[in-house]
C-alpha cells in the first residue's frame, strides 16, 4: 500500500484515490499474537520501533501528505491500523453497523500509527481518551462523533463511496490537491503563516486550466468541466 500511494503520489492521470476491503472487514489491526507467541521467532528489541516508521505509521503519513483525496469506504471489524486509515483518509463512509476498535491498551500496549495525533484533533482530548482507554464504536456512532464523513446502512456503502469518488473526480485537482495539504499542515501553524501558504496556494491554482474553466463556467452559469489540469 505504501508503493502503491508514492506511485499515486507523482501520476498526474489520477483524480482521487479510494481504500476499500475486499471481504466483510476493513482491518482487523496487526496480528499481534502469531508475532509475539512464546517459543515462536519474536522480533529482538528496537526492531517494532525501527519497521514501524517504514509501514504502518508511513502508510498514514502518504493519506495525509498526497495531494489526492483520500476515501476510505470501510464494513465490519475496523480496528488498530485500520481505525487510523479511516481517520486519516479526507472522507470516509462507513456501513453503519460496523465496528471501530482501538484495541491498545486492552492487550497492554500502547497506540500508534497516529491514534494519539488523529483522534483529539477530531474530537477532543476527553473523547479521545474515552476511546483509546475504554470503548468501541459502531460506524453510526462515529459519523455521530465526527469521526467520518459519513455513516449508511451496509447495503448502499459501496454506492456511497462510488457517488463521493466521482464527484471528488470532476473536481479542480491542483485546487484540491492543495486544500488538503493547506487544512492539514495549518493545524501546526499560527494565522499569518497559515496566510502565507494560501497565498502561495492561491498563485499556483489562479494560474491553472481549471481556474480558468470555472471562471467560464461561472460566466456562462453552466457546471464547470475540469480537466485535473
Amino acid at each position: 500500500m505504501v508503493g502503491a500511494l508514492e506511485d499515486a503520489a507523482t501520476d498526474d492521470t489520477l483524480r482521487v484515490i479510494l481504500i476499500e476491503s475486499r471481504g466483510p472487514d476493513f482491518c482487523s489491526g496487526a496480528d499481534w499474537v502469531a508475532s509475539n507467541t512464546a517459543g515462536g521467532a519474536q522480533p529482538r528489541p528496537g526492531s517494532v520501533q525501527r519497521r514501524i516508521a517504514l509501514q504502518a505509521h508511513r502508510l498514514v503519513q502518504l493519506i495525509t501528505e498526497v495531494q489526492l483525496p483520500v476515501v476510505c469506504a470501510v464494513r465490519g471489524h475496523v480496528a488498530g491500523l485500520g481505525f487510523q486509515l479511516a481517520l486519516a483518509a479526507d472522507f470516509t463512509v462507513a456501513a453503519e453497523d460496523s465496528r471501530f476498535w482501538e484495541p491498545y491498551l486492552t492487550r497492554g500496549f500502547s497506540p500508534d500509527s497516529g491514534a494519539t495525533w488523529l483522534l483529539p484533533r477530531l474530537v477532543g482530548v476527553a473523547r479521545a481518551k474515552e476511546l483509546l482507554l475504554l470503548g468501541r464504536l459502531s460506524g453510526a456512532q462515529t459519523a455521530e462523533w465526527g469521526l467520518v464523513y459519513r455513516a449508511v446502512p451496509d447495503a448502499e456503502l459501496d454506492k456511497a463511496a462510488a457517488e463521493l469518488v466521482g464527484t471528488l473526480g470532476q473536481a479542480a485537482a491542483v485546487a484540491v490537491g492543495l486544500t488538503k495539504r493547506l487544512v492539514n499542515r495549518e493545524l501546526e501553524l499560527g494565522l499569518t503563516e497559515a496566510m502565507q501558504d494560501e497565498a502561495s496556494a492561491l498563485e499556483l491554482t489562479s494560474r491553472t486550466a481549471d481556474f480558468r474553466e470555472g471562471l467560464a463556467a461561472f460566466k456562462e452559469r453552466r457546471p464547470p468541466d475540469f480537466g485535473g489540469r
